[in-house]
Formats: C-alpha cells, sequence, structure tokens
C-alpha cells in the first residue's frame, strides 16, 4: 500500500477545498432535499460505495466473531488481534488426553494480517529458538514450518519466502502456497533448468543436501559460502553473472550474483564450452502470483476428505502417536494452525488419522501435516503457549509467522 505525505501549503489548500464544497453541498441540500448520495457524490466526488465496503467489512467480521463462537463453543477462545483467535482444548481419544492449541487466522477481515515462512538464519544453515525468530519478526503468532536436517539446519523440502526459492521439493511432498488473496495446496515437483547457448540442463534440486550421486544440484549464496563436497565421478562448475567461471573436483566458494552446478561429470561436462547460462525455475502445478511455499507431508485432508498419503510421500517414520504440529485452511479462506502436545500422560499426542479428523472438523478444506515431536512448538503473543519436551521448543530450521504490516493506506 501507498504511504501518502501531503506537504503543509497542500494540506491547507486542500482543507480549504474541503471547506468550501462541505458549506456548498449544505446549501445544496438546504434548497434541494431530495438530492441523494449518488447525487452528492457526483458533486464531490467521495463515493459511498466507501460506506458500503466499510459496511461489508463489519459484516465479515461479525461472521467471523459468530462463526468462532459456535466452532469452539467449548473451549477457552482469546482474541489476539483483529481476525487472529488463539484456542485452548482438551480431547480425549480413548479415554486418553491431548492438549491442542489452535489459532485460527481471517486476512480478510484484517489486510494488515502478513503470513510468510521465517528461516532462522540468514543463510539456510544453523537453527534458533521460536521465541527469538518470532521477536526478530514481530510476530503475533508463529509455529514450527517443515522438516529440516537437525545436523545443519537446512529446510528438507520446497522453501520459497516473497517469490525467492530457497531450496526445492523431496519426493514431490505436499506444500502450501500462500497468496495475496488466499491459499493452495499441492505435491509440488521442480521443473528446473541451465539453459545454456549448447542446450538446456536439467536441475534436480537446489540448496538440498544430496540425495543421489547422479543427482546435478544447484547451490546458491543461501546455501552458505561454500558448496557441499563433490559426489563420486563428479564436477562443480562456478556461474557468475550468467557465465562461467571456474571448475573443480573439490567444494567451491559460492559467488555473490551466482551458483555452483554440482553433479556427475558426464551430464554436466558437454555444456563446460558454452558462453551463457541462465538459471530458470519453476513448480509444477505453476502457481502464478505465489508469494510463500511451505512445504510439509503427509497430506491430511484434501478436496474436503480425509487423505492420508504417508507411503506414497515417503513418510512411514512419521506414523504413531506424537506431537503434532499441522496447518490447513478452510472454504471461507481462513487459515488454521494446529498443535498437539504428545509422549507424556497429561497428552499423549495423536496419530496421522486422529489429525486429519480434527482438521476436518475444525472446516479444513485442505491440510497437511508438518514437523512435528520435538520439533513441535506453538508461540503466541509473546509466549511459548504449548508444552514441549524442552522447554520453549528446540532450535528450528524455519518457522510459519503471523505478523502485522503497519502501513497508512490511501484511499
Amino acid at each position: 500500500m501507498d504511504t501518502l505525505i501531503l506537504e503543509r501549503p497542500q494540506a491547507e489548500k486542500t482543507a480549504t477545498s474541503a471547506a468550501g464544497i462541505g458549506i456548498a453541498v449544505c446549501l445544496l441540500l438546504f434548497q434541494n432535499p431530495g438530492i441523494f448520495a449518488n447525487d452528492i457524490s457526483g458533486i464531490t466526488g467521495i463515493s459511498p460505495d466507501i460506506n458500503y465496503i466499510k459496511e461489508d467489512r463489519i459484516k465479515q467480521e461479525q461472521l467471523f466473531e459468530q462463526e468462532i463462537i459456535n466452532k469452539y463453543a467449548n473451549y477457552s477462545v482469546s482474541s489476539i488481534d483483529k481476525g487472529v483467535k488463539h484456542i485452548k482444548m482438551t480431547k480425549y481419544y480413548n479415554g486418553r488426553p491431548v492438549r491442542i492449541n489452535v489459532v485460527e487466522v481471517s486476512k480478510d477481515i484484517n489486510d494488515e494480517l502478513r503470513i510468510e515462512p521465517a528461516i532462522a538464519n540468514d543463510k539456510l544453515y544453523g537453527r534458533s529458538k521460536i521465541s527469538n525468530i518470532a521477536e526478530r519478526e514481530n510476530a503475533l503468532v508463529a509455529i514450527n514450518g517443515g522438516y529440516f536436517k537437525p545436523q545443519t539446519g537446512t529446510p528438507l523440502g520446497t522453501l520459497m519466502i516473497n517469490k525467492k526459492v530457497y531450496t526445492g521439493p523431496i519426493y514431490d511432498r505436499v506444500a502450501i502456497g500462500f497468496f495475496d488473496d488466499g491459499y493452495d495446496m499441492a505435491r509440488l515437483k521442480l521443473d528446473a533448468k541451465v539453459v545454456t547457448n549448447r542446450g538446456e540442463l536439467k536441475i534436480d534440486n537446489i540448496n538440498q543436501p544430496r540425495m543421489l550421486s547422479t543427482h546435478v544440484i544447484v547451490y546458491t549464496g543461501d546455501w552458505g559460502s561454500r558448496t557441499p563436497a563433490t559426489p563420486k565421478y563428479g564436477i562443480q562448475v562456478v556461474i557468475k553473472n550468467g557465465k562461467l567461471i571456474g571448475t573443480s573436483y573439490e567444494q567451491c566458494d559460492i559467488p555473490e550474483n551466482g551458483y555452483v552446478i554440482v553433479g556427475p561429470e558426464s551430464q554436466i561436462g558437454p555444456f563446460l564450452n558454452s558462453r551463457k547460462f541462465n538459471f530458470d525455475v519453476k513448480m509444477s502445478p505453476n502457481w502464478k502470483d505465489v508469494n510463500h511455499i511451505l512445504s510439509g507431508g503427509p497430506y491430511l485432508v484434501k478436496n474436503g476428505e480425509i487423505y492420508v498419503d504417508m507411503t506414497a510421500e515417503k513418510l512411514a517414520s512419521v506414523g504413531g502417536r506424537n506431537p503434532r504440529t499441522a496447518i490447513g485452511y478452510t472454504k471461507d479462506n481462513n487459515l488454521i494452525l494446529i498443535t498437539a502436545d504428545g509422549r507424556e500422560g497429561a497428552s499423549v499426542g495423536l496419530t496421522l488419522n486422529e489429525l486429519a479428523n480434527l482438521m476436518k472438523q475444525l472446516g479444513c478444506v485442505n491440510a497437511m501435516n508438518l514437523d512435528g515431536g520435538g520439533s513441535t512448538v506453538m508461540y503466541v503473543d509473546g509466549h511459548v503457549v504449548n508444552k514441549p519436551a524442552v522447554q520453549g521448543g528446540i532450535p528450528l530450521s524455519h518457522t510459519l509467522v503471523v505478523r502485522k504490516d503497519y502501513k497508512i493506506s490511501k484511499l
């Protein structure tokens, strides 16, 4: 949104003009009482639609408040900000308790809200407590994000922030996309290539730990200052400003305004004499105008139905009854964030099917699991509100934050 700044002389002139218009309108109404609002707008330039917009926003707020009252009638509900509700509940599964925290967010009634991933540091390596990340981001709410490599903090799966791709998909796992006007959820595939004057080199991933020696991976400055080790029979090719500036069989420095291609020499070798290199990154499905992407897995709800594709997304290891974190959205465009504590007598955790049923009960048309277990943590209004095994939660690679963007809008 634009910020409106008026020079002092112009402001005085505007005020004088407005006063004159006001007097003229009053005289006109006195002499012609039959004039209606639409006629006045033609005289003043002030549209009555503004009032309708305000009235519609008020109705939306009232509907949201009533929906929250009805949905969470038997639970503790706190208002964190306009359009942001925190709900605490205890549910029982086979007679055993589970502590659950829910945050429901409506951007439709508060256009100052911003929902986006946030990494622990300015690079992908390293981890930080959720409270540190949330305070840095001035977050109202934060939850842990997707999976990550514990040793380095590298996110494992798709991560895009402000239209910049930090990491690519793993096993085409499900991800949520954040748009100006809502959300979408799908299993993502990477469609990336380096285009040269000698042809196109397929890229298997971006800034991810190597899974196969045959993969060709691009490492950017977001990975860190240096590349990982070269795979067997591999080579590293350093590109800066679209041109090859060096090759090596060892680790390389990652240049500013560039990247390093690391993979089998048999695949990369034919392109070493190319004059120009252009890195082209796309995802499938092609989410036009997506701002942020956060991956997790497996699916919990898909198109309004329970859908837990744990095996297809190669996530058999996350089964069982555990602490859980999940994200989903409703048909009314409300975002729902959930954590469930586990692995203790006072809260035994949830299975993926129980979590899926809960997300559907709360109205999610699409929902997915995020990293859980020791990573499960929720921060609301300055405090960690759940009870992770490690006080305050373990250090995380990345989070999802809900914050406010304070700007003066121009009418």
